[in-house]
């Protein structure tokens, strides 16, 4: 099985983030693209985030 690392599971995050946030632009009735934006913005941050964790802990571990 294979070991899983930042990206993967920083862009699964990233993803949910973005539809996240269309799906709240939606509920509220706003611009689609804008509030895609401000979930991807953010899930690029969490994506970012979880990555240097995961990097951090495999350094640490060899």
């Amino acid at each position: 099985m294979k070991k899983k690392d930042g990206s993967d599971i920083g862009g699964i995050v990233c993803g949910g983030f973005m539809f996240l946030g269309v799906g709240i632009g939606w509920l509220l009735q706003q611009n689609f693209v804008m509030t895609g934006a401000i979930g991807l913005g953010v899930g690029l941050i969490a994506m970012a985030t979880i990555m240097v964790y995961y990097k951090k802990n495999n350094n640490d571990s060899e």
